[in-house]
């Protein structure tokens, strides 16, 4: 049963019903909502603040943990960019005063520097310059086609035999390629002299492998000149020689199987610092080393090699 409300009324000397109006009734619930909304959230900031649930405990503690380990991080972040900036900089004096050039770039061959002055050329001459290199480009397809047939045709050859085709130290980069073939400055008397074979700058101790079935055709021990030396005859008139090793753990007369452990790299006889000096040779004449890696690298490995052979001036022997 609902509760009524009375009022005297003392002008009329009566008793009468209080009555509502609808937005007395609104205002009324609505008064009653807030303060209940607003009790709701003091409520909850007080528990918030006061307690804790094990989930933001954990949090808590996980984030003052990794803070300390941000600021250990920043600090090695700083010296390791300050060490880069001075192992860069070494680098860049060791490659001007052994090699007499700049240190290599992240990729030598494949900067596109040269493009950047292209807006101060005219379009006619770069229309003329593009369609002569395009013919050009299908020029080199059609002999790079030609290439291929015809070592197609030579390995269906009965009795074809393959060259000693792979690197004869492992792991190598193409910032460890040193002199190829041709005249470079000796690193002793500061002049041009023929260099034949390929410089090949790696740790003292590296092993080095036969890049190819073979036998040992000499081994030299020596602290002059050449130091101590392996040479492997191949079949089809190849030969390999390794110069400035180490160790040796062939004989001569001994098979060798590709990869073989047959020395170690050294800096015996006259070399400037630790590296392999590799030759090749058909039928007694001097090959660039650089034309018989394809079994070691990659496609887009190669013209890194081929780069760093012919750019590098002075030769490490």
């Amino acid at each position: 049963m609902s509760k009524k409300t009375y009022i005297f009324d003392a002008a009329a000397v009566t008793v009468r019903k209080v009555t509502r109006s609808v937005w007395t009734i609104i205002w009324s619930v609505l008064r009653v909502f807030l303060v209940s909304v607003s009790i709701f959230i003091v409520i909850y900031l007080i528990l918030s603040l006061v307690l804790s649930t094990d989930t933001e405990k954990r949090l808590r503690r996980e984030n003052r943990q990794y803070e300390k380990v941000f600021e250990n991080i920043r600090e090695k972040q700083e010296l390791l960019s300050e060490s880069m900036e001075i192992l860069s900089w070494k680098d860049g004096r060791i490659y001007e005063e052994v090699f007499h050039t700049k240190a290599p770039a992240v990729d030598p061959v494949g900067s596109l520097e040269y493009f950047f002055g292209a807006d101060t050329i005219p379009d006619g001459k770069i229309v003329t310059y593009t369609s002569r290199k395009a013919d050009a480009l299908l020029e080199t397809a059609g002999e790079v086609n030609a290439a291929f047939e015809k070592i197609y045709r030579t390995l269906g050859q009965k009795g074809f035999v393959m060259p000693p085709m792979s690197l004869p130290v492992r792991d190598v980069s193409y910032p460890q390629i040193g002199a190829s073939d041709g005249l470079r400055l000796n690193p002793f008397y500061k002049t041009e002299v023929v260099h034949h074979g390929l410089d090949i700058i790696v740790p003292q101790g590296s092993p080095v492998f036969a890049p190819a079935d073979g036998v040992v055709e000499n081994v030299t021990r020596s602290s002059k000149g050449d130091g101590n030396t392996v040479t492997i005859a191949h079949s089809g008139g190849y030969m390999t020689r390794y110069l400035h090793l180490d160790e040796l753990f062939v004989e001569r007369g001994q098979r060798v199987k590709r990869g073989k452990k047959i020395a170690t790299v050294g800096m015996s006889g006259s070399a400037y610092a630790p590296h392999l000096h590799y030759e090749v040779k058909l039928d007694g004449a001097y090959r660039n080393p650089v034309n018989y890696l394809f079994g070691s690298l990659q496609p887009e490995e190669y013209p890194n090699f081929l780069f760093m052979s012919i750019n590098t001036r002075q030769s490490m022997d």
